[in-house]
């Protein structure tokens, strides 16, 4: 199933995930020309349009262009500079790598460097702050999720900070206080700090032609297969679809908030960032 958007609902217990189906993409795409869907699919999505092309290119057979991890660099930049910043009541920045890494030019790699950073006059770092001011260690714990492995769905810690699991910091961040808010926030600076460097997993076919293209939210696998030059069947599976299954990273942040604050439940969607629509009642965050 697509989702199409999501809900969360207060209840006793915490907070809940209410799932909504959204389009049947497949049904839009078989029994087209194989070199339509490669054009079409990246026209359908407002986020990760290089990365879905790039998946759409590999599992056709068919030359592809551009560069996902330069889409990756971009949506961090603005997530950082912009996005995060409302989430947390902050104004906007015009986004410069410099007001993320420092002078260092790089993240903290121990808990001793990260204590210095956060408390540095950096964009990034007051960001940081906020996120450690709302969740105190301990709240919205995600306990560890498997990576994700092609179109298996369920639950898997497909996310920027789950690309980044190996970092030196994310290792000693989680084995301090587990996988929270700072730790997630953390990730995604380090899954920044190596799309700079260009260290992100490249591009990749599985033997069952499924192609992986890791996009700004975490991995995006495709399989289409194709006869006598039009599209048979799809099968999608996108970091959203791992981040609001059930028993999922999102879902299982959200069972430690108070249902009497929302607020701390759109700020951890903003974090958690998925790209479909998660509202609450008569609030929305996209």
């Amino acid at each position: 199933m697509t989702l199409g958007a999501a809900q969360i609902i207060a209840g006793s217990g915490g907070w809940r995930l209410g799932r909504q189906p959204g389009p049947d993409l497949a049904a839009l795409v078989i029994g087209r020309p194989v070199e339509d869907v490669a054009a079409l699919l990246p026209r359908m999505f407002n986020l990760c349009r290089m990365a879905q092309s790039t998946a759409a290119c590999m599992a056709l057979g068919l030359p592809g262009e551009g560069d996902p991890g330069a889409e990756v660099i971009r949506d961090h930049l603005a997530r950082i500079f912009v996005t995060l910043r409302r989430a947390f009541g902050m104004a906007p920045l015009r986004p410069d790598v410099a007001g993320v890494f420092g002078p260092a030019g790089r993240l903290p790699r121990e808990l001793a460097e990260l204590t210095g950073w956060i408390a540095a006059d950096l964009p990034a770092a007051d960001l940081a702050r906020a996120v450690v001011k709302t969740f105190p260690v301990g709240m919205a714990l995600c306990r560890p999720l498997p990576a994700p492995q092609g179109t298996q769905t369920g639950a898997f810690e497909n996310s920027p900070a789950g690309r980044q699991t190996a970092h030196p910091l994310l290792r000693a961040v989680e084995a301090d206080q587990g996988r929270g808010p700072l730790w997630r926030y953390l990730g995604m600076l380090a899954d920044l700090e190596a799309a700079l460097a260009g260290q992100l997993p490249a591009p990749r076919c599985l033997p069952d032609g499924t192609a992986v293209v890791q996009a700004a939210r975490g991995a995006y696998a495709l399989r289409l297969g194709q006869s006598a030059g039009r599209v048979t069947d799809m099968t999608r599976v996108t970091p959203t679809d791992h981040q609001l299954a059930p028993g999922g990273a999102l879902e299982q942040a959200l069972t430690s908030l108070s249902p009497n604050r929302p607020d701390l439940a759109l700020r951890l969607v903003a974090l958690h960032d998925p790209c479909i629509p998660v509202t609450l009642p008569e609030v929305c965050h996209a």
